[in-house]
């Protein structure tokens, strides 16, 4: 920009031959003095060094010149005045640029600088050219700055001892606004600190030294590919014309753009955007949050996150990932790799697996299934060196050698590759599976991962697959899991929407749709709350599986205000390799309550509760199942609840506090009921009579103890006596050992109500 060229702005004073009646020995302002007629000035049309010039005798403290015309000053204009000077004779003075504000009306502009650093003359005849930079910004380089000026007298001063003579060179006066261009555009650009944008030159110090010297402007990458070859963090706004590269172990961070757009102008690769972006996130602690600002992010193979990091195996500070769709590129990168081995159990070292045959191909966080392994039983870490793996959970009964298959699913987060990873939140993030990936897979250990407002969309095999400890206090709120499987029968189905081996994990107001089994929870202290899960499908007398399974027997978990489609809550033993009740609590510690179980066209042996024993002598010790509503649809099911004694049956004789009441139940054969009250009429006099539950007591329990007998109406005996005295009862009675007998003193007849428990309540 230059005025002088766009807008036509006079900038330049005449000449001195021109006649000096414009050239004030004054401020300059109308009417004052002129060199013209003060006697101390005069026109030297030749000199050596000038073509013509004013000589001027310093008679005064501060010899003044100035222009009386009214230089311009504009916003954003910046003008450099310039003059040169030589001393001829006496005393040598000093030489500074100057000038006089003007305002409006011609008022004088107080406040402002209105000298430039002054430059002292010390040889004769020596032509010296001072200058300054006038304008109406505060910048680098501006020597005197006059944001209220609309003019200026501008020319120079003659300071220090009088007596001496000086010429002085016509006074030159031009617009210099593009020395500022970048200044007043606000960026610096990489390339002006010797940035090459090659892709070879290692630019990581031109990129730092544009940055510590933009203080507070935008740093500019112009078009090339930068190779960065060591950590860069830059602090400023940062924008991308060009792309960077750089090694994965070596950090871009981005202090004032950090977020995923920006990473991805730099290296131009939704992929490789995310690892870095992400290893920043680790990186820098002035930001807790990469916001993916709802780009869809397609991958073209599992991320391993610890690789991204580079360098930590360990974080538990608070990070959060949101607001994006993470989608995996169709290809064989996300084929699950399989491997068979022959391996060796014992139920003495529970949790691991010895001599193990080909062991460098089975990769940490591989499915295990075999003889005896239960459900979601991963592999949490390979020793090649002793041939032994570590397993998440413990195997059931198998001791020995046999073949095991190991599966690893491929996931589009993976955080296996963390010792331990603690706090990473996921929030409004999609993970669109699209049946070619699985979600995510946790760390080995860590605590408090969380998933909110996020949506699992068809994920291949799994949708949150935990490998050890990292679960522990998982938070899963107000997610949607739909998997993949949507048109298969449920039998046949493969998926697991999430599975976890530590305590306290939450999973609340989710949607559920028809997994092989939703989740499979293998600690204690779970909140299941207010979740809808749809298990179903459209076979006719389906077969049906468990939605929720709980593998620690006295779980410590409630289970309220769910409503469950088409599934049934299990609880097993499997994970223990000794199942057969110890020194250990048996079934139990678990609350459900205010739920709505429903199941349409199901077999009639179907039910919404599994009890399902790995070991003998285990019973049930604490179970509360109240205020729930039960209904099938197309056709009626036998009851509610039952064991499932494929494996083992329960010890019906140790049934303790069992609480099975304010259900409510349609098209369910058997009510079932604990304490069950019974009305009894017995139509002759008889001394015993029989009492049946039939089959109504929760978990076809045993009849083994009688709460209360109430008559209903008089007790007669023979000839119409009255009898007023109380029965004793035998309990366990008959084939199904759930009815009991009521034994008067007196043969009699008449109606009671019998309140009878399946269990001792402590």
């Amino acid at each position: 920009m230059n005025k002088a060229i766009t807008d036509g702005l006079v900038l330049m004073p005449p000449p001195f031959v021109n006649g000096l009646d414009v050239w004030s020995t004054g401020d300059g302002t109308p009417g004052s003095q002129t060199y013209a007629t003060s006697g101390t000035g005069a026109f030297v049309p030749a000199d050596a060094n000038f073509a013509g010039c004013l000589e001027i005798v310093k008679t005064t403290a501060t010899t003044k010149l100035r222009y009386m015309g009214e230089t311009t000053i504009l916003p954003g204009c910046y003008l450099q005045v310039r003059a040169r000077v030589k001393a001829v004779s006496g005393p040598l003075p000093a030489v500074r640029i100057a000038g006089w504000a003007g305002g409006a009306g011609g008022a004088h502009v107080p406040g402002l600088t209105e000298t430039a650093p002054s430059v002292q003359l010390t040889t004769y005849g020596e032509v010296v050219e001072v200058s300054a930079i006038i304008g109406t910004g505060f910048r680098t380089g501006v020597d005197m700055t006059w944001p209220d000026a609309i003019y200026g007298h501008l020319g120079l001063d003659l300071t220090g001892p009088n007596g001496g003579v000086v010429r002085i060179d016509d006074v030159e006066i031009e617009d210099v606004t593009n020395v500022f261009i970048r200044d007043m555009i606000g960026f610096v650009d990489v390339r002006d600190y010797g940035a090459m944008g090659d892709g070879v030159t290692d630019d990581s110090a031109a990129f730092e030294a544009a940055d510590a010297d933009a203080f507070g402007r935008e740093v500019l990458v112009s078009e090339g590919t930068y190779f960065l070859g060591d950590h860069v963090t830059i602090e400023n706004q940062i924008h991308f014309a060009g792309t960077v590269t750089m090694p994965d172990d070596k950090r871009l961070i981005l202090q004032k753009n950090f977020d995923f757009e920006t990473y991805f102008d730099a290296f131009q690769d939704e992929e490789l955007a995310f690892k870095k972006s992400f290893q920043a996130l680790l990186n820098f602690s002035d930001h807790d949050t990469l916001d993916l600002g709802g780009r869809i992010i397609s991958l073209s193979a599992p991320v391993d996150m610890q690789a991204a990091e580079g360098a930590k195996t360990t974080f538990e500070i608070r990070r959060v990932i949101q607001n994006g769709q993470l989608r995996p590129v169709a290809g064989p990168n996300w084929d699950p790799d399989v491997v068979t081995s022959q391996a060796t159990y014992s139920s003495a070292t529970p949790y691991q697996l010895t001599n193990v045959a080909n062991i460098a191909n089975i990769a940490v966080g591989s499915l295990v299934e075999g003889n005896g392994v239960g459900r979601e039983v991963y592999v949490q870490a390979v020793n090649v060196a002793q041939q032994s793996l570590t397993l998440s959970q413990q195997i059931y009964d198998v001791d020995g050698s046999q073949i095991f298959t190991f599966t690893r699913f491929k996931y589009l987060i993976d955080l296996s590759g963390f010792a331990k990873y603690s706090r990473l939140h996921f929030d409004n993030i999609e993970f669109y599976c699209d049946g070619e990936s699985s979600a995510v897979m946790l760390g080995q250990d860590g605590s408090l991962m969380q998933f909110r407002d996020c949506y699992f969309n068809k994920p291949r095999n799994r949708g949150i697959t935990s490998i050890a400890r990292a679960c522990q206090g998982m938070m899963i709120d107000r997610c949607e899991f739909i998997s993949n499987e949507q048109t298969l029968p449920d039998q046949t189905r493969i998926s697991v929407g999430v599975n976890a081996n530590a305590n306290d994990v939450k999973i609340r107001d989710c949607r559920l749709v028809r997994f092989k089994h939703f989740a499979v929870l293998g600690g204690t202290g779970s909140m299941i709350v207010g979740n809808h899960c749809f298990q179903g499908d459209n076979e006719t007398d389906g077969l049906r599986q468990a939605g929720f399974i709980f593998t620690r027997p006295n779980n410590k978990t409630i289970f309220t205000g769910n409503y469950i489609d088409n599934c049934s809550i299990e609880l097993t033993n499997e994970h223990d390799a000794t199942p057969d009740l110890g020194a250990q609590y048996s079934f139990g510690g678990i609350s459900i309550t205010g739920n709505i179980f429903t199941a349409a066209d199901v077999a009639p042996w179907f039910s919404w509760i599994v009890i399902k024993p790995h070991g003998v002598g285990q019973f049930i010790h604490g179970l509360s199942v109240s205020g729930n509503v039960f209904k099938a649809l197309d056709g009626a099911i036998e009851r509610a609840e039952r064991i499932d004694t494929s494996i083992a049956d329960l010890d019906r004789t140790r049934f303790r506090n069992v609480y099975f009441q304010n259900n409510t139940y349609t098209a369910v054969n058997t009510v079932t009921e604990n304490p069950v009250s019974v009305n009894h009429k017995e139509n002759s006099e008889s001394a015993v009579w029989t009492v049946d539950t039939a089959g109504r007591l929760p978990f076809e329990g045993y009849a083994r103890f009688v709460e209360s007998v109430m008559p209903i109406g008089a007790l007669t005996a023979v000839g119409g006596g009255r009898v007023y005295e109380l029965p004793y009862s035998e309990v366990r009675v008959g084939p199904n050992e759930d009815q009991i007998n009521l034994r008067f003193g007196t043969a009699c007849k008449g109606e009671v109500q019998v309140r009878v428990r399946c269990d001792w309540m402590d």
